[in-house]
């Protein structure tokens, strides 16, 4: 700094010397280059003090110089600064500009992924709920097929039991047949040594022998009628007073004593059932010559005789006797030649009939409808049955023949999903009992027993089972939760926790349906008013 500030007097005082001096010469510097150039001759004349201002002056020359050039070399850095600033500034707005655009693409990423995570955490969700859905399904798949495998064991069990007592009564049965021709025989042998004196004894014997055939092929019918009107009155008073009055296991009876009298009771009227069948399904052929007023009773006899059978094991040789029943009481009876033959007071020529199921009479038509369900398994004659049984339930007539008769257990053993092709027709046909009628409330105590309930409730376990069957079921099982008693029997065979299942899995627009299960929930206590308010206006 002092160098400096020296520097500066000396320019200030070289600047006034060369102001002084400007008179005589142009400046200083040419004065003293001229004094220079002169020095050897004109030393003398100059001061001492002349020599180092010059000296001075000469140097602060050069210093300037110097200083100017480092000044000219400095701006020029500046400049070159200068320009670097300005490009490394450009590449900032260039940096800049670019950043600003990475940020805006990086919220969208972010929004994008935000929204690609929710959807994701939702399809997880999803599935989860579906693999739990599959999960609970799997499982009452698993319970079904337990249920049905020990159902399937226990039905084995029985099957292999009745084929064994089968094999035993077969034996039996020929044993008492071969004892019975060696009876016969011997009464035959008997009866020709004390009669061999009279010859014509003799004869009508041997004629017996040669025209001997079943007996249920050489009946005749009786000349008096009145003896059918006496059979059949006889057949309705036991068919009212005895065979209508069908007993169950569980019909409450305390005590071992009277089991065993009710089982023995039972057989008792079931062998003689057994016995019966044979002989009146053989009599069907002779009733074109009966009064067609006699033949409900002794239809309704046959039919009562049948449901004797329900309860109990039937004989292996019931099989085709009932068929041919069946079949009989379908197609009805046509009378042939061989059997006008027989008849010495028939002068007709023209074929008899007997119809039955086709018959214009409702009792006996709904009779022969009945027995036809009882004991006929192809399906266009059961599909055909059931027809004409829902077109006589339509009447109220229909309706108390159909509780006289007590027909609930045989539309019941058609009300499986092994007769998928007949389901929905048994269904309407209880459909038909629970239109409002006086026969109603008579019909919902009659199903209100554990064979109905079990029966309902091995179908709702039917995987996919149709929405039209459900749905109408459902409508028979909201009537019968209103009889509070039958709470118990919904409880016994958890048909309330299916009807839960069914309700949370059916889809809202099935709307008929959800109103109801929510309604017999509800009559079961099982669910609140509001929500059955609630999904009513739904």
């Amino acid at each position: 700094m002092a160098t400096v500030a020296q520097t500066t007097n000396l320019a200030s005082n070289s600047r006034n010397w060369t102001e002084c001096y400007s008179d005589s010469s142009d400046s200083p510097l040419k004065h003293v280059s001229h004094s220079t150039s002169k020095a050897s001759n004109k030393q003398s004349l100059l001061p001492h003090q002349v020599n180092r201002i010059y000296d001075e002056l000469f140097q602060i020359h050069q210093k300037l110089q110097c200083e100017t050039a480092a000044q000219q070399e400095f701006a020029e850095e500046l400049q070159k600064r200068e320009r670097f600033l300005v490009d490394r500034e450009q590449l900032l707005f260039k940096h800049e500009t670019a950043l600003s655009k990475i940020k805006g693409v990086e919220e969208e990423v972010l929004t994008r992924f935000q929204i690609i995570k929710e959807q994701h955490d939702a399809e997880v969700e999803q599935l989860t709920e579906v693999l739990k859905e599959r999960n609970k399904e799997s499982k009452r798949l698993r319970s079904s097929f337990d249920a049905l495998k020990e159902l399937n064991d226990n039905l084995k069990k029985q099957l292999n039991e009745v084929s064994e007592e089968n094999r035993k009564m077969e034996i039996q049965a020929k044993r008492v047949q071969a004892r019975l021709d060696n009876l016969q025989r011997k009464h035959e042998f008997m009866t020709i040594q004390k009669l061999k004196g009279n010859s014509h004894v003799v004869h009508e014997m041997k004629s017996l022998k040669q025209e001997k055939v079943p007996v249920s092929k050489t009946y005749k019918v009786p000349l008096n009628a009145q003896v059918y009107e006496l059979l059949t009155v006889f057949m309705d008073w036991i068919s009212d007073h005895h065979l209508s009055k069908l007993k169950s296991e569980d019909s409450g009876m305390d005590g071992e004593k009277p089991a065993l009298r009710f089982a023995s009771e039972r057989n008792e009227i079931q062998e003689k059932c057994i016995k019966l069948l044979p002989v009146m399904t053989e009599q069907l052929q002779w009733m074109p010559f009966v009064n067609a007023k006699l033949h409900e009773s002794f239809v309704k006899f046959m039919y009562w005789s049948l449901r004797q059978l329900d309860a109990g094991t039937q004989h292996s040789t019931m099989t085709s006797t009932l068929r041919r029943l069946g079949e009989d009481i379908f197609k009805g009876v046509v009378t042939k030649r061989t059997q006008d033959n027989y008849l010495e007071h028939s002068v007709e020529n023209k074929p008899k009939t007997a119809a039955f199921f086709k018959s214009s009479n409702l009792p006996l038509r709904f009779l022969s409808t009945l027995i036809v369900l009882k004991t006929v398994t192809q399906a266009d004659y059961l599909a055909q049955a059931f027809d004409s049984l829902c077109l006589d339930l339509k009447t109220d007539e229909g309706k108390v023949l159909f509780l006289k008769y007590q027909a609930i257990p045989v539309i019941l053993n058609h009300l499986r999903i092994s007769s998928k092709g007949l389901l929905s027709n048994v269904i309407d046909s209880l459909l038909q009992m629970t239109v409002e009628s006086k026969s109603l409330q008579p019909f919902l105590e009659a199903c209100s027993n554990t064979l109905f309930f079990r029966t309902c409730s091995v179908l709702l376990r039917t995987p996919k089972l149709d929405l039209h069957i459900l749905e109408k079921l459902s409508i028979i099982l909201q009537k019968l939760s209103k009889i509070k008693s039958n709470k118990k029997l919904f409880e016994l065979f958890t048909i309330h926790l299916m009807l839960q299942e069914i309700q949370r899995t059916t889809h809202p627009e099935h709307a008929f349906l959800c109103i109801n299960l929510n309604s017999t929930l509800f009559n079961l206590g099982l669910t609140k008013c509001h929500s059955v308010a609630s999904n009513t206006s739904h």
